[in-house]
């Protein structure tokens, strides 16, 4: 095997093991650590962590110590998330959230700096468009990634189906889930008894253990940059200086498309965050059992996986524009839907058919908000995809930050209310396109900016 290729499997399947754990305990917080909502505010600690990371330190880690130490440093930041949970409490999980949500951004940046390098090195040396193999390596390192969000979910709910313990549910307690929820911790347990701690401790023991191979690959395995690659990496990395890049992201704010663009890039935040961390308690855990929300978010992850590759492909025929009318009316119906949802036992498959369909929506968010920014700001990319960090992540810190302390049919209202704003200021957007270029085609492409997209699920 051609040894850049077989680089790009190493760090994709590193990052498989490693997302397989994070992905299934970022869904389980707000179930498993409810009491004062310590789960969800770890969550908010962490993307809030995760913005200043993205500010400070990817450049100046990669290089200090390279790509590959970036990763494999940043990957145990991951880790210690996972040992926090082995003992939950404010000191132990906020600390090791923030230490994960530093470890975030460098990881990524590191991730994509990798893959760059060794596309442009194989290119070179075969003789072809150094932009065809870089896009190649990224399809293949999103093609195994991507299935990560499945299988740590499905860890989860085949461990915690084992227990032994569970109960009926009394009608008293189901009065208490869905949109006007109680506000009690004990909401999410509704006389189905938590799992065991011997089974949540077998759990975050193989998604610790997964990490660890996941750092044990990247170290044993991957290759370092070589001498012959200085080169290419010090002219990825000869970006222009913190600062330069810091101030560009908030002179980029003079670009009125760019303030336009806020709440539909908040947007996205706010709603992954009601899925992750509102829809998986106060209807799933609440009504089901814990067990249920991992087969709840692989149905998210699984849809959201086949239409971001649908969309991306179909927008070239459809225009952006009906696209974003989609996934208004697909979000619209099912806020709408779960304001007047009591969630019951014996209605099984609608608890699947609100992931299913916001994973249809969300697809939509990711792959044309992305695109849309790259068009937008061809000649800006980095100070605008600097902004879309900045704001997504804010909208997570915000959906997380409130989950707390307001009851579930609020925030569906807020939701709903900064969609319509969203879809307002989009179409802002859209008339100011048209007024100053006439002649802009209405199609999008999908842009390679996956690796930015996906730092949403960190």
């Amino acid at each position: 095997m051609e040894r850049n290729l077989r680089n790009v499997l190493i760090i994709s399947f590193g990052f498989l093991l490693l997302f397989t754990a994070y992905g299934g305990l970022q869904s389980l917080q707000s179930s498993l650590h409810s009491e004062e909502g310590l789960g969800v505010v770890s969550l908010s600690v962490l993307y809030a962590a995760l913005i200043l990371s993205s500010m400070f330190l990817p450049p100046i880690l990669i290089k200090k110590l390279g790509c590959k130490w970036t990763i494999a440093g940043s990957m145990c930041c991951y880790i210690a998330f996972s040992l926090g949970n082995f003992y939950a409490s404010w000191y132990t999980l906020i600390p090791t959230s923030v230490i994960l949500g530093l470890g975030g951004a460098p990881l990524w940046s590191a991730k994509c700096t990798y893959l760059t390098i060794a596309g442009n090195s194989y290119a070179e040396k075969a003789g072809k468009n150094a932009k065809d193999i870089i896009n190649q390596y990224f399809g293949v390192f999103f093609l195994i990634f991507q299935s990560s969000g499945i299988w740590g979910n499905l860890i989860s709910s085949l461990i915690f189906s084992q227990a032994s313990n569970k109960a009926e549910i009394s009608e008293e307690n189901l009065a208490c889930c869905g949109a006007y929820d109680c506000m009690t911790d004990t909401t999410n347990a509704t006389g189905s008894a938590e799992p065991s701690n011997s089974l949540i401790y077998t759990l975050l023991g193989i998604y610790t253990a997964s990490g660890v191979l996941a750092v044990l690959l990247i170290v044993i395995l991957l290759d370092q940059i070589k001498s012959d690659q200085a080169e290419t990496e010090k002219e990825i990395l000869e970006t222009p200086s913190f600062w330069s890049t810091f101030l560009a992201t908030f002179r980029h704010l003079k670009d009125k498309r760019q303030c336009l663009l806020i709440p539909l890039t908040m947007y996205s935040g706010f709603e992954q965050g009601f899925l992750s961390g509102d829809y998986t308690k106060t209807y799933v855990t609440c009504a089901l059992g814990i067990h249920y929300v991992g087969y709840a978010m692989i149905c998210f992850s699984a849809v959201n996986s086949l239409c971001s590759l649908l969309f991306g492909k179909i927008s070239q025929f459809t225009g952006r524009k009906l696209l974003f009318a989609l996934a208004t009316v697909t979000n619209t119906a099912c806020i709408i839907a779960l304001l007047l949802w009591k969630p019951h036992p014996k209605q099984l498959a609608v608890f699947f058919v609100f992931p299913a369909l916001w994973g249809l929506s969300d697809a939509i968010w990711q792959t044309q908000t992305n695109g849309l920014y790259g068009i937008l700001f061809e000649k800006h990319k980095e100070a605008a995809f600097a902004n879309y960090r900045l704001w997504e992540s804010l909208g997570f810190v915000i959906a997380f930050g409130y989950s707390t302390k307001l009851q579930v049919y609020i925030k569906l209202y807020i939701l709903l209310s900064v969609l319509v704003l969203s879809m307002v200021t989009y179409g802002a957007v859209e008339y100011l396109e048209a007024r100053s270029s006439p002649q802009t085609p209405t199609a999008t492409k999908k842009e390679n900016v996956g690796p930015l997209t996906q730092d949403t699920h960190m």
